[in-house]
């Protein structure tokens, strides 16, 4: 068994064909450590970026990665990630980050770039994040900075070194062996299948229109809660806060109701959430007819 910790560097560009920001990668950072934990081999790449040729002023000021050191050094997305899958080996290899966030980005990063979010050489990952505050006793369940944990851990860790992806690599190789525990390790791994990189990159949203897929708004029932009648649609429904809204009336006791339908698209289909309020006195009176 082999762990590899490695760490991203980005730069969020402004995506045109999609019309919103991206994080871009600028560089990747990696270590190779044995059943031992013992660190057997080191990654580091900068990237080109394609989407953006300026780097954010925050980026800047946090990582000290200039675009003279990108031009000089960087490589293009394809060629940096065919170098690190290499380097990565067909072995027996959990990759580690610390927080998914880095997992996210690259998956996006490959959906954007290879038209595909599944991350082929990555077969087992873990949160080190995650496993690391099961040794921390906090208050809350917030996450933590590296250099907190590491300083919890009693690591000594140079601020300015941070923030660059291999330096950032060699503290949660610290951190994880400090409390590396291989039974309880298990229990924070998890298989890495293209449906694993899709939900990750997949963003849930609401549905706006009446017909979308299996979705039909028009077939949604809605049933008097006193008599068990089917409240019929007395008023066109209306989109409101990601919410179909309208006024439906009871075909036998005549009580009228506020409906209230919305959808909303996941990875595994649509779900749908219906309510019915029935209007005070006053209020159904205005739609009688």
């Amino acid at each position: 068994m082999e762990y590899i910790i490695f760490d991203l560097e980005w730069n969020n560009a402004y995506n045109y064909k999609i019309n919103k920001g991206m994080n871009e990668i600028i560089e990747i950072g990696a270590l190779k450590l044995n059943e031992k934990l013992d660190i057997t081999d080191t990654y580091k790449q900068l990237i080109k970026p394609r989407l953006s040729k300026r780097l954010r002023s925050s980026f800047k000021n946090l990582t000290h990665i200039t675009m003279e050191e990108i031009r000089e050094k960087g490589v293009d997305f394809d060629e940096a990630f065919a170098g690190f899958s290499r380097w990565c080996g067909n072995g027996d290899v959990i990759f580690l980050s610390w927080s998914t966030s880095d997992l996210h980005t690259l998956a996006e990063n490959y959906l954007k770039f290879t038209g595909s979010a599944d991350v082929k050489f990555i077969k087992k990952y873990a949160d080190a994040q995650k496993y690391c505050m099961h040794f921390l006793k906090t208050e809350s369940n917030n996450q933590v900075s590296l250099s907190k944990c590491a300083e919890s851990f009693g690591i000594v860790v140079e601020n300015e070194s941070l923030h660059r992806a291999l330096e950032d690599c060699y503290v949660t190789a610290l951190c994880f062996k400090k409390v590396f525990d291989s039974s309880l390790f298990e229990q924070y791994v998890s298989p890495c299948s293209r449906e694993f990189f899709e939900r990750l990159v997949f963003k849930p949203f609401f549905i706006d229109k009446p017909k979308f897929e299996d979705f039909c708004l028009y077939e949604i029932p809605f049933v008097c809660k006193y008599c068990g009648k089917e409240i019929t649609r007395i008023k066109p429904y209306e989109l409101v806060s990601n919410s179909f809204k309208s006024v439906g009336k009871c075909s036998s006791c005549n009580k009228k109701y506020w409906l209230n339908v919305r959808a909303k698209k996941t990875y595994d289909g649509i779900v749908v959430s219906t309510k019915a309020f029935e209007m005070n006195k006053k209020r159904a009176k205005k739609f009688d007819s």
